[in-house]
């Protein structure tokens, strides 16, 4: 993990750059007021430039890109930019295409572990002014093709808007025997770190 941090206080317009519907609960759910302005910035070119990095900075550099990428057109707000890498037998795996190509995904990866890293970066003035990134271990059982057929039919659509083609905070969780680290973390958000950062800000009463 890796932080930056800044004493700075310009204006408290707090935006999340962002359309995950599970950062934007945890913001709410923690009492924040916020803007959702998600950046569309090319994440596979900007993986492709760094694909030599370790997936924790490769996680950072994309939160960072996210932030500074809302934060050129609304300089003086403090902008939330967020970012996971999931990392399977060595390799970064990305969102599903297809419903197809998540069952393809949970069908090799039960039985086995992966690791998740979520990433959090703050930018005012199209500049970083904060970044954090935190690993996960998360250890799948090893589920019989039943119950994937009957989980990947439930679930549908909503598979592919997470790298891990799951959603822990719904059937999700039936897919795992282990998790080793933070809960919000695995949801995409390192929500502590964040609040405490927010506080250093002065966004957040101390």
């Amino acid at each position: 993990m890796s932080a930056m941090n800044t004493d700075s206080r310009q204006d408290s317009r707090l935006i999340l750059a962002s359309a995950s519907r599970a950062r934007m609960a945890l913001l709410s759910n923690a009492g924040l007021d916020f803007e959702v302005l998600p950046a569309n910035i090319d994440e596979d070119a900007l993986k492709r430039e760094f694909a030599a990095d370790s997936p924790a900075a490769l996680a950072e550099k994309l939160a960072s890109g996210k932030a500074r990428h809302i934060s050129d057109n609304y300089p003086e707000a403090l902008v939330i930019g967020a970012d996971q890498i999931l990392e399977f037998d060595g390799r970064l795996l990305s969102k599903p295409k297809s419903i197809e190509a998540a069952r393809e995904q949970l069908s090799r990866m039960r039985g086995r572990t992966h690791h998740l890293i979520s990433a959090v970066s703050l930018a005012r003035h199209d500049k970083t002014v904060w970044t954090y990134s935190e690993k996960t271990n998360m250890t799948m059982r090893n589920f019989s093709d039943p119950f994937l057929d009957d989980y990947v039919a439930r679930a549908g659509e909503r598979l592919c808007e997470t790298v891990g083609a799951y959603q822990l905070e719904s059937e999700g969780i039936q897919l795992f025997e282990r998790i080793e680290g933070d809960f919000f973390t695995i949801l995409g958000l390192p929500l502590l770190p964040l609040l405490q950062e927010l506080r250093q800000q002065q966004l957040l009463a101390p």
